[in-house]
């Protein structure tokens, strides 16, 4: 008879990891984050950059930083819906693909406290912790 297995019901969702960015390459070749979004749309880590531009140029507007990480973060659920996410459980950030979705997050975080929306910004930083605790510490601080 062979040796019985059972499930760890207490581990929860296993990690989700999502496919390489499509928009990875064009960033990473220095191709502006407005020309990837507009040839990779779909990119959450398209997005992320340039909320994270924008949050960091002082002559943008935060509502402006808002809405592109806003974006960013409703293409990355998409995403990680698409890639077997529950709506909870880990996203590491070490898989490095999975950057898109945690810093389009992490920005979201700051632009929404930046523009008082302060419910959304805990919402959003609980998440982030929630998703990867090596995320929220690298993007936010700890």
């Amino acid at each position: 008879m062979g040796a019985m297995t059972f499930q760890d019901l207490m581990a929860g969702p296993p990690p989700t990891h999502l496919p390489k960015d499509p928009a990875a390459a064009g960033l990473a070749e220095g191709t502006p984050a407005a020309d990837v979004v507009r040839t990779h749309p779909e990119s959450p880590l398209a997005w992320a950059t340039l909320a994270e531009a924008a949050l960091a140029d002082g002559s943008v507007d935060d509502v402006t930083a808002y809405a592109y990480a806003r974006v960013g973060y409703h293409r990355s659920l998409d995403m990680l819906r698409r890639n077997g996410w529950k709506g909870h459980g880990p996203v590491p950030w070490e898989h490095e693909p999975n950057r898109g979705f945690l810093r389009a997050l992490a920005a979201l975080a700051i632009a929404a406290e930046r523009i008082g929306e302060t419910p959304e910004a805990g919402r959003c930083r609980d998440f982030l912790r929630d998703s990867s605790p090596t995320a929220y510490d690298e993007l936010l601080g700890g």
